[in-house]
């Protein structure tokens, strides 16, 4: 299956996927609720395939505790946001329409809901429930998977340290996990005792059959639909993927205040050790930057999140990607 990534994920990636046999995940994360409808529209029209969904956990306000850092942080950014002609975005905090979405998807159900970022009220996995939606948590430790099983989640995703992206931490402090995919899909379930999707550092077919002989259902695979050409990830962040030009990462939290995984560059050097941990508001100081330097080609100053399999990326389509993956060229 194709992993979730919010800004790269399209119905038109999720629908090559699930045609090709697999199943493509829409990313909710910073939609709108019109524009999360208006996405699951669009893969209904391009995929007969059951519809699969990401949320993202409202998270806690941290803007009072960490204040001064936000200030501070932001004052940081004006020499490159100056570099692109702009001001830093404001450290504002907000819930990503999370109650519009839940209620939505409700009203519309899909098949599946995955939520990233920590737990949701059991109401709402109750009522999603309800009308036949299967409910499923990211999870980075065995304690995580067992508060997703309490929850009455149906399965959740094993999320390894190899994965590109944000971290699935129930925490926003929490320091990032090290455990392997592997090992993390073997503590969620037997922490959990439910069905377990492995995340994390694919990097062709020989790791797909590793994690599924741990007893996962199912692999998650980011990174190496990131540069194929139904993604929406922009082509400067395709290219940093594919050219080599790029060949250290770091697990960092310059860039949205959680930390997640990209490759090392100016922006990660000279902002690493400065971003208070303080989601989604270092994201929206950040965002002004991003989105200038995608727009201009610039990929030192871009989020160009990628797991441990970037190595294996290629600038190719879906299905192709996913024959490789299953080993049916």
């Amino acid at each position: 299956m194709s992993a979730p990534m919010a800004g790269a994920s399209t119905p038109k990636l999720a629908a090559a996927v699930s045609n090709a046999g697999g199943l493509g995940f829409l990313a909710a994360g910073y939609l709108t609720v019109e524009a999360m409808a208006t996405e699951v529209a669009s893969y209904r029209g391009l995929s007969d395939a059951p519809v699969a969904i990401n949320l993202f956990t409202p998270q806690t306000d941290r803007s009072v505790e960490l204040g001064a850092r936000l200030v501070e942080y932001r004052s940081t950014l004006q020499s490159v946001a100056a570099k692109h002609g702009i001001e830093p975005g404001e450290p504002t905090f907000d819930n990503d329409s999370f109650d519009g979405k839940v209620e939505w998807l409700v009203q519309n159900p899909v098949d599946a809901v995955s939520f990233t970022f920590g737990p949701i009220p059991p109401a709402a996995v109750f009522q999603l429930q309800e009308v036949g939606t299967q409910v499923g948590f990211t999870v980075t430790s065995a304690h995580e998977a067992q508060q997703a099983a309490g929850l009455g989640a149906d399965f959740v995703v094993a999320q390894g340290c190899e994965a590109g992206g944000h971290r699935g931490t129930w925490n926003v402090s929490d320091e990032p996990n090290t455990l392997s995919a592997a090992e993390v899909t073997e503590a969620a379930m037997t922490g959990s005792g439910l069905p377990v999707v492995a995340a994390g550092g694919v990097g062709g077919p020989e790791d797909v059959q590793r994690l599924l002989s741990t007893g996962a259902v199912a692999i998650a695979v980011g990174t190496l639909f990131l540069p194929t050409k139904e993604s929406g990830a922009p082509a400067t962040h395709k290219e940093a993927l594919t050219s080599g030009e790029f060949p250290g990462a770091a697990v960092t939290r310059a860039f949205s205040g959680r930390f997640a995984r990209a490759l090392v560059n100016d922006f990660v050097r000279d902002h690493d050790d400065r971003a208070p941990s303080a989601y989604p508001n270092v994201h929206h100081m950040t965002k002004p930057i991003r989105t200038a330097a995608a727009a201009e080609g610039d990929p030192q100053a871009m989020a160009l999140w990628a797991g441990t399999g970037s190595a294996s990326a290629h600038s190719l389509d879906a299905r192709t990607t996913m024959a490789i993956l299953t080993g049916s060229p």
